[in-house]
């Protein structure tokens, strides 16, 4: 074995600020970035309504792919701290078509999801500010103008710095954990202390049994939709070049992130489905009224209705707002690093290559994306009468599958040829990344057909008279267009694309056995 040459610093080769955060700073928006209580907003509902009170053992289940492919980001963060991260890592070992789909699917992910982001921060302020008559309804156009000018301001935040935005995100995330605590905690007092609302629910063992599902496709979707809980950490892996220690930081964050997000959704899916159960009206998890948003509704349940308690329901209402507030500030900040990776190796144009001298961050990533954003939202708005949550929802599980898992295959493909170096290497770098691919792979395959049932979205769209489902045009319509501008950027930087710029034998491997570098051959 030879002795390691440390990587070269790419936050300054980018123009990036490198050293900025630190490990706290870098968990603290790998866990802001899934913004938990917006996620378990969006996400519980249509989880209860597909798998009824198996819905912990999912939570519990979803986050074993989720904690193998952190392995993965991992492991290829050690050998190459690029924050294109998925873009990057693809290229390098499937070569640059495939890894140019890869930075696709990060980015089609993080444009759809600003439209429910956008949707839940304009019904929410109204909701905090007791104005329902004006925001009550997803299609006001008051909400609307709400959620474009949400995307402005935390487009602008990311604007004026990586420091900025990492303070930022400790405070909102403060007031989400505590306030996802509360609320566990209270509700679980209630159903022990018998002042629960009738429908409540004993928790039981059977709720921990996966094979009680009645049937397996609900089972599949249920998976699918959790998901979306659980994705954003990686945003700590795309702040890599940012972050002191790139090659080992990130992704200790990473995978701190995923541990810390199970026990907050076990904690939180357990006790509320206990207070609420999963009935079809009232408050139940099932109702079909409150899918899009069912903490809204839980909360003046839960706290009941004295002074003290309408404070904690608007500290909840304000929870979730923070929350969106949180993940829309982290979806930009990938987002925009992963087409700054892109372009300064030549794989999209340059001009997304600029950065600003002051405050170090990606000038021309950071508002196109917040420019694109809007645009799409609306779209989805005006198209389905303000029901961009249910469709949006269900379409990124597809996208989330696609690039985590292609990050898993990358990483088995990568080290392919050391993975016999050692026991640790062959699971760490082999087995765990494998597995947590193939799991998504299935999901996004059965996904398809699923969804390409058109009673099996929320809503619909003719097209040369055949009728598709919104979830299907999403998914399968957000990845052609990226097929198209894959062949248009062939034309426009063809060096990327004759594997000029990144080949499979850079950066050099490298690994800690033994508690020192070394280098692997390939």
């Amino acid at each position: 074995m030879d002795l390691i040459v440390e990587p070269a610093n790419r936050a300054h080769e980018k123009g990036l600020k490198s050293g900025a955060l630190g490990l706290i700073s870098s968990t603290v928006i790998g866990i802001a970035s899934t913004a938990p209580a917006y996620s378990l907003a969006a996400t519980l509902g249509f989880v209860v309504v597909a798998i009824g009170v198996q819905a912990p053992i999912v939570t519990i289940l979803a986050f074993v792919p989720m904690f193998f492919i952190s392995i993965a980001f991992q492991q290829m963060n050690r050998v190459d701290p690029d924050c294109g991260a998925t873009f990057t890592w693809a290229t390098r070992s499937f070569g640059p078509r495939v890894g140019w789909m890869g930075g696709w699917g990060v980015l089609a992910a993080d444009i759809i999801v600003m439209a429910s982001l956008a949707q839940i921060a304009g019904q929410y302020v109204f909701l905090l500010f007791n104005a329902k008559g004006i925001g009550g309804d997803a299609s006001s156009p008051w909400v609307l103008l709400v959620g474009i000018a949400w995307i402005i301001f935390m487009t602008w935040i990311c604007y004026v710095g990586i420091e900025v935005s990492a303070n930022f995100q400790k405070a909102l995330l403060s007031i989400e954990l505590t306030m996802l605590i509360v609320l566990s905690v209270w509700a679980l007092i209630r159903v022990g202390n018998g002042s629960a609302p009738v429908g409540h629910l004993a928790p039981g063992l059977s709720w921990f049994n996966p094979f009680a599902v009645k049937h397996f496709n609900d089972f599949v979707i249920g998976l699918a939709d959790m998901l979306f809980i659980y994705w954003g950490w990686d945003t700590a892996l795309n702040l890599n070049e940012e972050t002191k220690d790139a090659e080992t930081t990130p992704g200790k964050a990473g995978i701190i992130s995923t541990f810390v997000l199970l026990g907050i959704y076990a904690l939180v899916i357990l006790s509320v489905q206990s207070f609420a159960g999963i009935g079809t009206s009232g408050i139940g998890l099932g109702n079909p009224a409150h899918t899009n948003d069912v903490l809204s509704i839980l909360g003046p349940a839960i706290f009941g209705h004295s002074t003290f308690a309408s404070i904690l329901s608007h500290l909840l209402l304000l929870m979730v707002l923070s929350s969106a507030a949180a993940s829309t500030q982290t979806t930009i900040l990938p987002t925009a690093r992963t087409v700054l990776s892109m372009a300064v190796h030549k794989a999209v144009p340059k001009i997304f290559e600029r950065m600003h001298k002051r405050f170090l961050t990606p000038t021309v990533a950071t508002v196109a994306f917040g420019l694109v954003s809007i645009g799409l939202y609306v779209i989805m708005n005006s198209l389905s009468a303000g029901q961009v949550i249910s469709d949006s929802v269900d379409a990124l599980g597809v996208m989330i599958a696609f690039y985590y898992g292609l990050t898993g295959f990358s990483c088995v493909w990568y080290f392919r040829k050391t993975l016999t170096q050692s026991v640790r290497s062959f699971f760490v770098k082999g087995v765990m990344p494998l597995i947590g691919a193939l799991i998504l792979y299935f999901i996004l395959g059965w996904s398809f057909w699923y969804y390409w049932n058109p009673g099996n979205s929320y809503t619909t769209l003719d097209i040369f008279g055949h009728v598709f489902g919104g979830t299907f045009i999403l998914d399968v319509g957000g990845l052609l267009i990226g097929l198209i501008l894959m062949f248009a950027m062939q034309s426009v930087r063809p060096a990327f694309f004759r594997g000029e710029v990144l080949n499979r034998n850079t950066p050099t491997l490298v690994t800690e056995e033994y508690g020192s570098k070394q280098v692997e051959s390939h």
